[in-house]
């Protein structure tokens, strides 16, 4: 995926799919759910990732709502491999069971993502470490699937160090951990106390792999300042957000802009949205476009992005934290100009991509 990515900017990387609307929960920060709506036909799904294939779309998320209502959510995962993309689930956990996790298994998912908001259960939030804790072990047990756990911080918390108690707890269950920070109806920033800092930099220090630790420098170290980020957002053209109606949006927290059907978007929309500026982009706080966008600093411009993804040590010219992997691709494929290295960077890059399959 990285790779393709890479190599053209004229695809989407990451398509985010609603193939269901209604939720099974009421969490009061969200703005992503109702509890009236039917599913989405799975044929029309389908025909929607037929749709993103032929757009060169990497890989599909598939959300809510609440995802795991959907009648047909493993013909919907299988659709999403079968047209040679990557799936991913983002769920709230609540009905998950262990042959539930063990077709998910068979469906072919690779990754799941579960937010925890809290410990216990309150009014603002059911998606409790008490109430989950059981769904994470069978996770452990039975799941083939990435699965990463989600904490989140911000104002609608009542107890922010339920962020790091869920956080501590995703890893000691071989998970990934990451922390969410609450926005706004557009996706905006809500400002974090000095409390809510110090528990996000406990949750950051806890180990995660590279593209994770970068994300956070990135973008959260000045987001948790309340300070803006300077970055081009990609959205409508390498992040794509389909809602349950079929119309493409920039992201869950901009939906009506560009609000074309995804039958109608064209490669030219593609080309239009990769150049557009959102006025948006400064204090946004979604992850996804932001990891996205990432790809294409790091393919227009990779040194300077390494040196915003890993800053080098005070007093230092090189990007510090580098895992060794990267430092030998770096070391390789990004030769000084009249460099001996340069033919043969050129040879090993042409091998990887024929490697990967990238024409």
């Amino acid at each position: 995926m990285v790779a393709k990515a890479l190599r053209s900017s004229g695809h989407p990387i990451l398509a985010h799919i609603v193939p269901m609307r209604r939720c099974n929960l009421s969490c009061t920060y969200c703005n992503e759910y109702d509890k009236v709506s039917q599913p989405v036909p799975s044929a029309v799904v389908l025909h929607r990732l037929e749709r993103l294939a032929a757009l060169g779309t990497s890989a599909v998320t598939v959300s809510g709502g609440e995802p795991l209502l959907h009648p047909d959510l493993d013909e919907i995962i299988r659709g999403i491999r079968t047209n040679g993309m990557m799936a991913e689930l983002i769920t709230n956990g609540y009905l998950l069971t262990p042959e539930r996790v063990r077709r998910l298994n068979r469906a072919g998912l690779d990754h799941l993502q579960i937010s925890i908001d809290n410990v216990t259960p309150d009014d603002v939030s059911k998606k409790s470490l008490k109430v989950l804790d059981k769904k994470l072990e069978w996770l452990a047990e039975h799941a083939e699937f990435h699965v990463n756990i989600n904490s989140v911080l911000g104002s609608s918390v009542r107890n922010p160090e339920d962020a790091l108690t869920v956080a501590r707890r995703a890893r000691e269950l071989g998970f990934e951990s990451t922390v969410g920070l609450i926005h706004d109806g557009e996706g905006q920033l809500q400002r974090l106390d000095e409390r809510r800092r110090s528990i996000y930099a406990a949750i950051r220090d806890l180990p995660k792999p590279f593209y994770t630790a970068s994300l956070y420098v990135r973008y959260y170290e000045s987001l948790v300042r309340g300070a803006p980020n300077a970055w081009h957002c990609r959205a409508g053209s390498r992040y794509l957000y389909i809602c349950e109606e079929g119309l493409v949006h920039y992201c869950s927290q901009q939906r009506g802009y560009p609000g074309i059907p995804l039958d109608q978007y064209t490669q030219a929309d593609l080309d239009r949205e990769y150049r557009s500026v959102k006025s948006c982009a400064p204090y946004c706080t979604i992850p996804c476009v932001q990891r996205v966008a990432m790809v294409d600093e790091f393919r227009e411009k990779p040194k300077e992005a390494l040196l915003r993804f890993f800053p080098p040590k005070q007093g230092g010219d090189d990007p510090h934290g580098l895992p060794v992997p990267i430092r030998m691709l770096t070391w390789l494929l990004m030769p000084p100009e009249n460099s001996w290295r340069r033919p043969l960077a050129r040879k090993f890059g042409k091998a990887a991509l024929w490697s990967l399959r990238v024409k």
